[in-house]
């Protein structure tokens, strides 16, 4: 017998907390899901997804991230898990597609959560102290069940700070180790699909609308975490970000371009990167984005502790 999984079933909740494109992109989801519900401007990760829980009146609830559009082939989806499958502390994911470089993998995709599994969990800005696996994702306290399905698109580069933000985040977060830094010995003995998806995120993305900001942001991101004493804690403060980012005052693509080459001669010496110290251009970015075929999430055991 199997237990049949339909995603008509759960609420779905659209969480956004700044996002440039948040109205636009929810209007979106309206037009598809007309009985979406939303949490808006919650500050700290963990309590946002509890304010989606409290907010869902299903036993488990789909969250859409602001800078996400679902495709309309999603709502027609249906899973059957074997019966002795136990789903209840298991986040269901879906891969989403980047607009900026065209990766596929478990950032900003589709994810359905057990109710009172997020409301029992302690992580990010909850995260116990000592549980430091637990301070800037969810990942590594989490189980999921990957799915190998792509059923939305991420747009994150509306804006010069929403692409920085977007590159930055994963520049830091992929550079660690069950969300621990490491020496740089052990950072180039990361798994490969995240060491691969980072030279990505530090190399392609100049055919899009701001995209070079995300591999300045992914170049800074990675050099402060590996390079630098400063606590890549701060990753999950958007706050913290925003102000970060207000510092820099106003930046043109120039200057974009310079720092990226900086930063590329630091990162290629400092951390032996198989990158080149400038990134792509447009004609290639799009060009490598024509041809790169995105690993598929490995099946071969149902439930992962990492996202890949």
């Amino acid at each position: 017998m199997a237990n049949t999984f339909r995603v008509i079933d759960y609420d779905i909740v659209y969480l956004s907390y700044d996002e440039p494109n948040a109205e636009q992109n929810y209007a979106d989801l309206c037009a598809k899901v007309p009985w979406a519900k939303r949490v808006h401007g919650v500050e700290g990760s963990d309590a946002a997804h509890k304010a989606c829980a409290e907010l869902s009146e299903t036993d488990r609830f789909i969250t859409v991230d602001g800078d996400n559009r679902i495709r309309n082939d999603f709502l027609q989806q249906t899973m059957n898990f074997d019966e002795q499958t136990d789903l209840n502390d298991k986040v269901i994911s879906w891969t989403a597609k980047n607009n900026i470089n065209g990766l596929m993998y478990g950032n900003g995709g589709l994810k359905c959560w057990p109710k009172q599994y997020v409301l029992d969990m302690r992580t990010h800005e909850n995260a116990p102290e000592d549980n430091i696996h637990a301070q800037v994702d969810f990942c590594w306290n989490t189980q999921y069940i990957q799915m190998n399905g792509t059923f939305s698109d991420i747009y994150n580069n509306a804006t010069p700070q929403q692409a920085w933000r977007a590159g930055f985040r994963e520049g830091c977060k992929m550079a660690l180790d069950r969300g621990m830094r490491v020496s740089v010995e052990d950072f180039n003995k990361n798994h490969w699909k995240n060491l691969h998806r980072l030279y990505i995120w530090l190399m392609v993305g100049a055919d899009v609308e701001y995209g070079r900001w995300a591999i300045y942001g992914a170049r800074e991101g990675l050099y402060k975490t590996m390079c630098t004493d400063w606590d890549f804690v701060n990753v999950r403060d958007f706050t913290y970000l925003n102000e970060y980012w207000n510092e820099k005052g106003e930046l043109v693509e120039e200057d974009i371009e310079c720092y990226s080459q900086d930063l590329g001669d630091l990162l290629t010496e400092e951390l032996e990167l198989p990158i080149a110290v400038n990134p792509l251009d447009a004609n290639q970015s799009k060009f490598f984005k024509t041809v790169y075929q995105n690993p598929a999430r490995d099946n071969s055991k149902q439930f992962l502790d990492r996202e890949q």
